[in-house]
């Protein structure tokens, strides 16, 4: 990546060099100040000790917009024990969820405590670069772990850029629910629709670019690249909705089509609902799936 800084006066460019950080504290104390801005991640806790027998620290711990478990290791630069080492604190982290949720309860409330996310724990690596030996690495394990690269530019400007990002988790198995005979042949053709729409979205979102992966909680499906980018929730009788990481403001509002959400509750994260009932309203909301893309 290369970062101009354009000068208008004299109608030319100068470029920015990019640099790594002094020391890795310096990266590590940028992101946990800004953990949910830059990586839409809540900040909980900083060097925690993981006790005796393992004898480590992790670097940072998170909570994601999903309510998934984060661990975020920093190199300054290239260091290839950065995967192992993020991983061996990840089984920790899974061994020891009760005293996890005990953090979170403490730092965020009883309710996000309630409702994390076990089974898509997340790994963040953070470094000035990463080998091709490490890209490889990473998608030979069945974890989602995210492999950043960071630059500095100038004195206030950090630029991320994902190199790799992988999806795991693990499994749960749920019981399929007992519907009525009556209500089931009703909803069928219904349901039929609404799932054709949604396996059209899926496409659609995963399509926009490298690095897309999916997290499914009980009430909707994020999308994400670092961030969530787009919410779809359980498919109604009728319709689907899908909420975006895109402010109302800039978006003419059609009714019956996209809503303003901000201040509302609602499953997922973004304040721009679309309301999509036939394949014409997929086509129609491209555009706002790129933008949400874009920002995220």
């Amino acid at each position: 990546m290369k970062l101009f800084r354009a000068d208008t006066a004299n109608s030319g460019v100068t470029e920015v060099v990019p640099r790594l950080a002094e020391v890795e504290a310096d990266v590590q104390g940028l992101v946990e100040a800004h953990m949910e801005t830059l990586l839409g991640v809540r900040f909980l806790a900083s060097e925690y000790g993981t006790g005796p027998v393992h004898g480590g620290r992790i670097d940072s711990l998170g909570l994601d917009e999903n309510g998934s478990p984060v661990i975020v290791e920093y190199k300054r630069g290239t260091d290839a024990g950065v995967i192992n080492q993020g991983l061996f604190y990840l089984a920790w982290l899974m061994d020891h969820r009760r005293e996890f949720e005990h953090m979170v309860r403490d730092r965020l409330g009883g309710t996000a405590a309630s409702q994390v996310l076990w089974s898509s724990p997340r790994l963040i690596c953070i470094a000035g670069d990463f080998s091709r030996y490490d890209v490889h690495a990473v998608r030979e394990h069945r974890r989602s772990i995210d492999m950043v690269r960071y630059r500095l530019f100038g004195s206030d400007l950090v630029g991320l850029e994902t190199v790799a990002s992988v999806s795991g988790g693990v499994q749960v198995a749920r019981r399929a629910r007992r519907q009525p005979v009556a209500q089931a042949a009703a909803d069928v053709q219904g349901a039929a629709m609404v799932e054709e729409l949604a396996i059209a979205v899926d496409e659609a979102l995963l399509g926009l670019g490298d690095g897309v992966n999916r997290v499914q909680r009980k009430q909707y499906r994020a999308y994400q690249r670092l961030r969530n980018f787009a919410c779809v929730c359980s498919p109604q009788r009728s319709k689907l909705l899908v909420y975006l990481k895109v402010d109302p403001a800039d978006v003419g509002l059609v009714p019956g089509f996209t809503r303003d959400v901000r201040g509302l509750g609602h499953h997922g994260t973004g304040d721009l609902e679309v309301q999509l009932r036939t394949s014409r309203d997929v086509e129609r909301a491209q555009d706002l799936f790129r933008a949400s893309f874009a920002a995220a």
